[in-house]
């Protein structure tokens, strides 16, 4: 079921698609989890489709081939086991695929997701393959932080922005693929990504949600292990854990920056024992929070690095 908020980008691809003014690279710029992804490898069946008069006719070989990710003429490159980088051996096999003649004489696809995950290594061989695309070649490019491309990329590529949809827009399509759920309590944790959500166990990430606050009140009343708890998060669901910080910390400053009213209701609700925690000293965790959650892609010790934000947030209790 094709996300209803995609559809003016796909209109606008179909478009371009239909009047011969489909670019050679497209650089699709999403909110994390809105549909990036979904999109690129829509519009590889769009250019794969054997039926171009109502491509992508989803029934064809091709297409059918290309949403199963198993089209001959669309070549995948993302990041390798735990780590979020790409690296510059994936984009040379890559653009040597490209090269080569499509197997059913049509368009060779490439689609490099995350973009944005790309070493600097790797990017410079993508612009090579960029300044002198072979013909009949699409390469889409996938990123929630386009910055993080060198401009030379970004100068070269047609770009396509991918907002979040509403909060009910979004729960409207996970009811409709996934059938009825906690869609909103799994939204509220993982931000508004859809498509995020439609990959994940709802229980299992609402208990996890629950959890992390639990462990952090306690942190911020004097209480906790530091070294126990970082060590036991590190080995599990690190991005999602950090996610449910940052949201308890933004809670805390959105009742701040509410006023009084909104932090008495928050020191009297089931998880108030934090309400105390000033707005600057939330601000700063959050920076912090932020940083190691931006640094997951580079090696270091996740357990001393959590260990260090959980200590930092009891000691602002001590004080």
């Amino acid at each position: 079921m094709i996300p209803s908020w995609l559809e003016p980008q796909i209109e606008r691809l179909r478009a371009a698609f239909a009047a011969g003014r489909m670019p050679h690279a497209l650089l699709i710029h999403e909110a994390p989890g809105a549909g990036g992804e979904y999109l690129a490898y829509w519009t590889a069946q769009l250019v794969l489709c054997t039926e171009p008069a109502r491509a992508p006719c989803g029934v064809c070989p091709a297409c059918r081939h290309a949403a199963e990710r198993q089209h001959p003429d669309l070549i995948r490159v993302t990041a390798l086991g735990e780590s979020a980088q790409i690296r510059i051996e994936q984009v040379r096999e890559l653009a040597a695929d490209l090269a080569l003649t499509a197997h059913q004489g049509g368009y060779k696809v490439g689609v490099v997701s995350p973009a944005d995950g790309m070493n600097r290594f790797a990017a410079n061989a993508l612009l090579k393959t960029l300044e002198e695309p072979p013909p009949a070649t699409l390469l889409v490019l996938v990123a929630s932080v386009p910055s993080r491309l060198p401009a030379t990329i970004l100068s070269r590529c047609q770009r396509l922005r991918v907002p979040a949809p509403p909060r009910e827009q979004a729960v409207a399509w996970l009811e409709a693929t996934r059938g009825a759920g906690e869609w909103g309590q799994v939204l509220q944790v993982l931000g508004d990504a859809p498509l995020l959500a439609a990959a994940a166990d709802p229980a299992a990430l609402i208990a996890t949600a629950a959890e992390m606050r639990r462990e952090l009140e306690e942190f911020a009343a004097g209480g906790g292990d530091a070294a126990a708890s970082a060590e036991r998060w590190s080995r599990d669901e690190v991005p999602l854990r950090l996610a449910c910080f940052e949201n308890w910390l933004t809670d805390r400053i959105r009742a701040e920056l509410a006023g009084p009213a909104a932090v008495a209701e928050l020191r009297a609700s089931a998880h108030s024992r934090a309400a105390g925690l000033t707005i600057r000293e939330a601000f700063e965790l959050l920076d912090a929070v932020r940083e190691l959650r931006s640094s997951l892609d580079v090696p270091i010790n996740r357990s001393v690095a959590l260990e260090a934000l959980l200590r930092r947030l009891a000691a602002r209790r001590a004080a």
